[in-house]
């Protein structure tokens, strides 16, 4: 199910006042499931090694896939072998089953096929991330750390570190669910490992954050490639003076756009779909000799639909390599105890 960020959650207007009496409710039950979790009276399962937590407060794209990729190859270059766990949401499968850089997004969902194909890490995907290690340790004995996508509220597993990405405009006015994009308040952040700071993060923001290490990230764009002959690729010059169109079916549209126009891309048009959009052949058809471009996550899906002349921008995370020692710590501690 495509899934579109409500236009009350960036401003504490009329409607995200209404929903304020849910959202206290909303923020009681959350607190009282994290005390059963902490108590005991809700089972954590520990798994054999130990377990990287990669998530966000915010319902919304904060850009934490480019950070498990990011870390999946600095925990790789650190001596480490990872395997990754995700939910897998958006497909179809139920029980857990791994992932391949050619599994079909609709039954696996499009960001854990994109986190195959750019990590080569083992992956699987469940609906109960413990049951999904425990399968994945069983095929990959040699992994000997996981990094969870998405996990940040899944108590269900145990984690040794938790990486929190924070990007300023997705946490919009600040409130919890529903009135605001928030599934957890601003002072859950005391128990994180490591803050990202995807962009600038304003002194008001900052004065509120509690105080863990934070490190700042920033995307940069890669070479664009095309959809049909991957191994095709050009710059943003390339297509000077042709009519350049942009699709984005993700949790932040606007962020794939600007960055399009900051490589110096005149846009004749923009379509923004929900996230883990299902698209028809319809939704990307544009004029003859026209150019689409289009993100990673959503080319995973449009390989058969898109028009020849549709190319892909990838990006990577770019952090101070310092940004791994806190979780390389905890990491270490974990394997000490």
């Amino acid at each position: 199910m495509a899934l579109r960020r409500p236009a009350w959650w960036d401003a504490r207007g009329g409607l995200a006042l209404a929903w304020l009496p849910v959202a206290a409710l909303f923020g009681v039950l959350a607190a009282l499931r994290r005390l059963a979790y902490r108590g005991g009276l809700l089972r954590s399962e520990r798994l054999p090694v130990p377990v990287v937590v990669v998530g966000n407060l915010a319902a919304g794209g904060s850009g934490k896939t480019p950070v498990v990729i990011w870390l999946a190859r600095a925990l790789r270059e650190a001596g480490h072998v990872p395997g990754i766990l995700s939910r897998g949401y958006g497909g179809s499968a139920r029980l857990p089953e791994a992932v391949r850089p050619d599994s079909d997004p609709d039954r696996c969902g499009d960001e854990p096929v994109l986190l195959a194909r750019r990590t080569g890490c083992p992956l699987w995907i469940g609906r109960r991330r413990a049951d999904a290690a425990r399968a994945l340790l069983a095929a990959h004995p040699e992994v000997n750390v996981l990094i969870t996508d998405d996990g940040l509220q899944h108590y269900a597993l145990a984690r040794d570190a938790e990486i929190v990405v924070l990007n300023e405009r997705i946490l919009g006015n600040g409130w919890l669910m529903p009135a605001g994009p928030l599934r957890e308040p601003l002072g859950r952040l005391r128990t994180a490992t490591l803050l990202i700071a995807n962009g600038d993060l304003g002194a008001t923001l900052r004065a509120r954050l509690p105080a863990r290490p934070c490190a700042s990230m920033t995307l940069r764009a890669g070479h664009l490639w095309r959809l049909a002959v991957p191994a095709e690729r050009c710059d943003a010059a390339a297509f000077a003076g042709r009519r350049v169109h942009a699709l984005a079916g993700i949790a932040d549209p606007d962020r794939f756009f600007a960055s399009l126009r900051a490589l110096g891309l005149t846009l004749a048009s923009t379509r923004a779909f929900g996230d883990h959009h299902r698209f028809t052949p319809q939704d990307l058809r544009v004029p003859e000799g026209d150019v689409l471009l289009l993100t990673e996550k959503d080319a995973v899906k449009c390989a058969a639909l898109a028009p020849p002349d549709c190319w892909v921008l990838p990006v990577e995370a770019q952090l101070d390599a310092a940004a791994l020692k806190p979780v390389l710590e905890r990491l270490h501690g974990s394997e000490a105890a």
